[in-house]
C-alpha cells in the first residue's frame, strides 16, 4: 500500500567479521549463564529452585511494604511479593533456601491474622515445589530448547539446503543465548515463563530468517555471472528490509504494550520477547545470512584448491 523504506543498498555482509566477534562474545555470556543456571547458580524462580507460592485475597487493599515488614517481623525473610490491585490480592513467593518453618502456609496465615486483624483474608491457592521437581523442570526446559532447535535444522535443511539449516540453527541459538545472558546480567529471575519466552523467540527468529532465506534462494537462481555471491545475499536482505522492519516494529509495539501495561505477572516474559525481537532481527541481517556467505567462500576456496592440486599432479 505504501513504501516505508525506499530502495536501499546497505552492505550487511561486508562487516560480518566485526558482527561475528560481537555476537560471539554475547553468545559466550549466554553459555556461561546456561552453565551457571544448570549448576544451580543464577537467580532461579521457585519453578527451578523449589519453594512455595501462596495467593491471598483480602477484603481491603493491602500495601506490599506493610506486608513485607509483617513477614520479616514474623521471621520470614527473602519473600518475593506481588500485588494484584484489582482484586486486593497478594502473591507471596518463597524459595526453598528462605523457608525456615515446616508449615509455611500456616505460619504466613498466623502472621497476617495478627498483623492485619481488621482486614480479613483467605488463601486462594498455595503451591509447593520440591528440589527434585525443580531439577527435573530445569532438565525438561533445556531439553525442550535443544529439541526445538534440532527440528529447526531438519526443517530448514529439507526446505532449503543443509548449510541454510545450520546457519538458521546457529542464528537461533545465538538469539536464545544472548537473551538468556542479558537476563543473567540483569539479575532477572529465570522461570518457566521466561523459558516459554525463549522458545517464542526461537520461533520468531526462525520465521524472520526463513523469509530472508527464501529471497536469497530466488536471487541466487537469478543472479548473473557479473554478480557475486556476496552481492546476491546483500541484495536479498535489502529487498526484504522494509518487510522485516514493519514486522519487527509492529511486534515490538504490541509486546511493549504488554510490558508497560500488562502487569508484573508477565513483565519478565514481555521483556524477554522485546529483547528477542531486536536481537532476532539483527541476527537475520548480520549473522544467519553472513554465515551462508562464509560457508560458501570456504567451500569455494577448498574446491579451487582441490582442482589446483589435481592439475599439479597431472603436470
Amino acid at each position: 500500500m505504501f513504501t516505508l523504506i525506499k530502495k536501499t543498498d546497505i552492505d550487511f555482509i561486508g562487516k560480518r567479521k566485526t558482527f561475528f566477534m560481537i555476537s560471539t562474545v554475547m553468545s559466550l555470556l549466554g553459555l556461561f549463564a546456561l552453565f551457571q543456571i544448570s549448576t544451580g547458580g543464577g537467580k532461579l524462580g521457585i519453578d527451578f529452585a523449589g519453594g512455595a507460592a501462596l495467593q491471598l485475597k483480602f477484603d481491603q487493599p493491602i500495601q506490599i511494604d506493610t506486608a513485607r515488614r509483617a513477614l520479616e517481623d514474623g521471621g520470614i525473610k527473602g519473600a518475593e511479593l506481588q500485588e494484584i490491585v484489582s482484586g486486593n490480592k497478594l502473591i507471596i513467593r518463597l524459595k526453598r533456601r528462605d523457608i525456615t518453618k515446616e508449615n509455611t502456609r500456616a505460619e504466613i496465615k498466623k502472621i497476617f491474622s495478627s498483623s492485619f486483624s481488621g482486614n480479613n483474608f483467605i488463601i486462594e491457592s498455595s503451591t509447593e515445589i520440591g528440589p527434585t521437581i525443580g531439577k527435573k523442570l530445569q532438565g525438561d526446559a533445556i531439553n525442550a530448547i535443544i529439541f526445538s532447535l534440532v527440528l529447526i535444522i531438519s526443517y530448514i535443511a529439507y526446505r532449503f539446503e543443509f548449510r541454510f539449516g545450520i546457519a538458521a540453527a546457529i542464528a537461533t541459538f545465538h538469539d536464545v543465548f544472548i537473551v538468556l545472558g542479558l537476563f543473567f546480567v540483569m539479575q532477572k529471575e529465570i522461570t518457566l515463563l521466561v523459558v516459554t519466552a525463549l522458545l517464542t523467540i526461537a520461533g520468531y527468529s526462525l520465521n524472520d530468517t526463513v523469509v530472508v532465506f527464501d529471497r536469497i534462494r530466488e536471487n541466487l537462481k537469478k543472479r548473473t555471472k557479473k554478480e557475486s555471491y556476496e552481492e546476491a545475499i546483500n541484495k536479498s536482505i535489502n529487498d526484504n528490509l522494509s518487510r522485516t522492519l514493519i514486522t519487527s516494529l509492529t511486534t515490538f509495539l504490541a509486546v511493549a504494550a504488554l510490558y508497560f501495561f500488562g502487569g508484573e505477572v508477565i513483565h519478565d516474559f514481555a521483556l524477554a520477547i522485546l529483547l528477542g525481537v531486536v536481537i532476532g532481527t539483527y541476527s537475520s541481517w548480520y549473522i544467519a545470512s553472513a554465515l551462508i556467505v562464509t560457508w560458501h567462500k570456504k567451500t569455494t576456496t577448498q574446491g579451487k584448491a582441490q582442482k589446483a592440486g589435481k592439475v599439479l599432479k597431472r603436470a
